[in-house]
């Protein structure tokens, strides 16, 4: 078995907010990121498959063909955008570097060849990031009614 990674980078604002909880409880879990203007990330976001190498090609999936399907059907529609107000697909879901992952592989999924996809990694900086691997994920309560817009 072979990982390949392909990495894009996005900046992006969001705000870190549950309708569900107090002013005052938001401001207390979330702090700065509850900003309501928001605040920024120049975020990286990587995407690994995995997979036996073709014989012919030499490629467990081309790379170039991996950027395309990123770029279409993430960074463009992310990047330089308020995470929370501008992309659809993330409208009712706090947009935490967790919620982006899982969102990000839903979307990602069905566009890569079946079984391929292996991690979403989001970095918020160059310290703090998060990977997820497909695993079941209880849907919190404030995104379930949005969760058709996350295909």
């Amino acid at each position: 078995m072979v990982y390949i990674t392909r990495r894009a980078t996005f900046s992006a604002s969001h705000r870190l907010h549950n309708p569900l909880l107090s002013d005052a409880d938001n401001e207390r879990i979330y702090d700065k990121c509850n900003n309501p203007r928001g605040h920024g990330h120049n975020y990286v976001l990587e995407v690994t498959v995995r997979g036996v190498p073709d014989p012919t090609t030499g490629y467990v999936l081309d790379l170039k063909l991996l950027r395309d399907i990123i770029e279409e059907h993430i960074i463009a529609k992310v990047d330089h955008r308020h995470l929370n107000e501008d992309v659809d697909f993330l409208r009712g879901i706090i947009p935490t570097a967790e919620n982006l992952a899982w969102a990000f592989w839903r979307i990602l999924e069905p566009h890569i060849p079946a079984g391929t996809l292996h991690s979403i990694k989001v970095y918020e900086s160059e310290n703090n990031f998060v990977e997820y691997r497909g695993e079941p994920m209880e849907v919190p309560r404030y995104c379930v009614e949005h969760i058709e817009h996350v295909q």
